[in-house]
């Protein structure tokens, strides 16, 4: 078994885990099992360059704040603002403090340099702007919505003025009050005003749809994508809040789903405009449902974003899940011999990636054991996954960033 497994295991490049896949899916997502360390981020701006470089990619998707990353892909496009603001004010979850998304964000504004806008490497989030502590007010989005179709618009077509909004809206702390993730009775998500702008949200996004074609040749399809950006996060945050007051059994389940579904809306979106790059956690990628253990909530469990746009897309996505050795910092050590992670670490290469259909022919009968974290941020491959994963890419050492 150890033989075959050698011979599948193969370097992490471009050439490599095309022909893995089906021809260029339009969504090629990269997993990683957990966050906080370089060393498998470097290994992402590796293929991830290559990818752009030899295959076409041109747009490179993470799990950050889809608003802020608005500031990277400005960046990256334009040269607006300067590397440290941008790796300040454009990610969520504290990832602009990794050096290896630095890295990324500088070389994607070199590539960038001296190509035409058509040749550009575009740069999104794709998460919505929900921390842990809690979502964002909506009226980032709301006002620029307002605002966009306000310019191009008949004001009788409007729903409501920005001063209406603005109204409803009221202090953004009242939305963004980080005691409602733990106390539903204190977020604003089922007051008068909350389902009003619910409303007024749909109407504007509805009238952008019916606008559409004035709308891109008055501005330009860049702007109409982003105010399209706008309302889904917008009806999307609102959505949120609702929950957040919620009370029932069904509220972190529904939250969850909430969340991964603003992600898919925005990958199957970005995925209109060309093949893209996705990198996020494996739980959100995965194809099969996501699952977590809360307080007193016993085990959860919702369709992630992987599943999602599986579902819309089929052979058109592609799913790389990623796998680590040890990280020994966290106190997690070599894996047991039996535990897929085992099987990989036994391998001579600092780093490999694995054809997920050919590694379950060569275990047959054989069935990898779930491999136990000591860390709670780590998520193991789970061996029953494999029949629903592209292929694997292995880390064997993960050091402290």
């Amino acid at each position: 078994m150890a033989t075959d497994i050698k011979d599948i295991a193969h370097a992490v490049d471009a050439a490599t885990v095309m022909k893995m896949l089906p021809p260029r899916p339009r969504v090629l997502a990269l997993g990683e099992p957990t966050h906080g360390v370089d060393a498998p981020l470097d290994l992402r701006n590796d293929l991830f360059r290559q990818l752009v470089e030899q295959e076409g990619y041109r747009t490179i998707a993470i799990e950050s704040d889809c608003l802020m990353g608005l500031v990277v892909d400005d960046y990256i496009t334009s040269g607006t603002g300067t590397l440290d603001a941008v790796m300040e004010h454009g990610f969520s979850h504290e990832f602009g403090e990794s050096a290896a998304n630095r890295e990324l964000v500088r070389w994607a504004r070199a590539y960038n340099e001296g190509r035409r806008p058509s040749q550009w490497l575009r740069f999104a989030g794709f998460d919505g702007p929900l921390e842990i502590t809690g979502p964002a007010s909506p009226r980032q989005a709301l006002t620029a919505l307002h605002a966009y179709l306000s310019a191009q618009v008949d004001p009788d077509l409007l729903p409501c003025t920005a001063e209406m909004l603005d109204r409803l809206l009221g202090p953004d702390d009242r939305w963004t009050d980080p005691a409602a993730m733990m106390d539903p009775t204190a977020s604003t998500g089922e007051s008068a005003e909350a389902y009003e702008l619910r409303l007024l949200a749909d109407d504007l996004a509805a009238l952008l749809g019916a606008q559409t074609p004035h709308l891109i040749a008055a501005t330009s399809r860049e702007d109409w994508y982003r105010a399209r950006l706008y309302g889904r996060t917008a009806i999307g945050l609102l959505r949120y809040h609702f929950w957040m007051a919620d009370t029932s059994p069904g509220r972190m389940t529904r939250l969850l789903g909430v969340r991964d579904q603003m992600m898919a809306d925005n990958l199957l979106a970005l995925a209109e405009r060309g093949p893209v790059l996705v990198h996020a956690h494996n739980a959100h990628l995965q194809r099969e449902k996501s699952s977590m253990r809360m307080w007193q909530q016993g085990l959860l469990e919702w369709w992630s974003v992987g599943s999602v746009v599986s579902a819309h897309l089929g052979e058109e996505y592609a799913f790389l899940a990623m796998g680590i050795g040890t990280m020994r910092h966290q106190g997690v050590d070599a894996p047991p011999p039996d535990t897929v992670e085992g099987l990989l670490y036994a391998l001579p290469e600092d780093s490999c990636v694995v054809d997920a259909a050919r590694l379950a022919t060569a275990l047959g009968d054989t069935r990898p054991a779930l491999r136990v974290s000591p860390f709670f941020g780590y998520f193991p491959l789970d061996p029953a996954h494999l029949a629903t994963v592209d292929g694997i890419v292995f880390v064997k050492d993960v050091p402290q960033s």
